[in-house]
């Protein structure tokens, strides 16, 4: 951030950043932070760019533009015959929420002893809710709901997963179940799992379709059956969690789905000023000529060369805080 602020400007050694009503002094090594209030008239629009204060957004690179890896984590126990329709119907969405190309997915059962060797060929762009079913209904019944073992038991002990699972793609897993995730000896917390998956694919992302606390639930009145383990795990990971009591799970899986798209272009968080000052860096580098586009209507900045995954993205730019 310190390489973009002295681009812009040789003598800065922090920046303001005006909100309506109070000014931020950000420094920008040893960063800290002074508010106070703002009590001065707003500045003419015509201000010069020297006079304007500066914003630097930033991000980081999903790997999944280099594809998406998707496990369905299916209880497929007794109780759950009933929802076998809402399972089938996420499924579709997230097929259809999909980029058209580079994603693969495929369903294992919940119970880690059924997955050691299933050799199930994912399912790939082309493919729909009709092969979709086909993989669901192969899957048979579950036993003990052990949602983390059989993740882990899929991946570390199934050669067959090697075969088609990418380790530069992201990876998204979706846990299903009616019960709380009940994994032992192994990894049987959530710290244990979301460790280990972060170490194996750190460039991941988990959903929970499970029951809610019965306060929060559509349905559950026991609190036996929440997905306490399933939502700690989604929560340390930042993902998306679903009630299973749901009608309509579409908005849920479009979101995780969303959560996971690498990004083409970005929405600035301040009204750009002086777009043609605007700078983009890539791991601190400056942004070759022609690689990014700003679009002042949209307060938008479009990268014409995608970054690549795990890249660091940092956009600098002056703007007009009382418009």
């Amino acid at each position: 951030m310190l390489l973009f602020l002295l681009f812009l400007s040789c003598t800065r050694d922090f920046f303001i950043a005006h909100e309506i009503d109070k000014i931020t002094y950000e420094t920008i090594t040893e960063t800290q932070y002074v508010y106070v209030q703002d009590t001065a008239p707003p500045p003419p629009r015509d201000t010069s760019p020297d006079l304007l204060p500066l914003w630097v957004d930033s991000f980081s690179q999903p790997n999944t533009v280099n594809g998406l890896d998707i496990i369905w984590v299916i209880d497929r126990s007794g109780s759950m015959v009933d929802e076998a329709t809402q399972v089938l119907l996420g499924i579709e969405t997230m097929i259809n929420a999909l980029p058209q190309t580079d994603w693969r997915i495929v369903m294992i059962n919940i119970s880690s002893a059924n997955v050691i060797n299933d050799q199930t060929f994912p399912l790939i762009p082309g493919d729909g809710i009709n092969e979709a079913q086909i993989m669901y209904y192969s899957l048979g019944g579950s036993g003990r709901e052990e949602g983390f073992n059989s993740v882990k038991a899929y991946i570390a002990e199934n050669p067959y997963s090697s075969t088609w699972m990418r380790p530069d793609a992201g990876l998204l897993i979706i846990f299903v179940s009616d019960e709380d995730e009940q994994s032992y000896p192994n990894i049987h917390t959530p710290p244990m799992f979301t460790s280990w998956l972060n170490s194996y694919r750190p460039d991941n992302y988990i959903t929970s379709i499970v029951h809610l606390p019965p306060a929060e639930s559509l349905c559950n009145i026991n609190a036996t059956n929440t997905g306490d383990n399933y939502i700690e795990a989604t929560n340390i990971n930042n993902g998306t969690i679903i009630d299973i009591c749901s009608d309509d799970w579409t908005a849920g899986i479009t979101d995780a789905v969303i959560e996971t798209e690498p990004f083409e272009y970005y929405d600035l968080s301040k009204n750009v000023a002086y777009p043609e000052y605007l700078q983009v860096f890539y791991d601190g580098i400056p942004a070759g000529p022609g690689s990014f586009t700003v679009n002042e209507a949209e307060n938008r900045v479009y990268f014409n060369r995608i970054p690549t995954g795990g890249t660091l993205v940092e956009i600098g730019y002056y703007y007009q805080p009382y418009h």
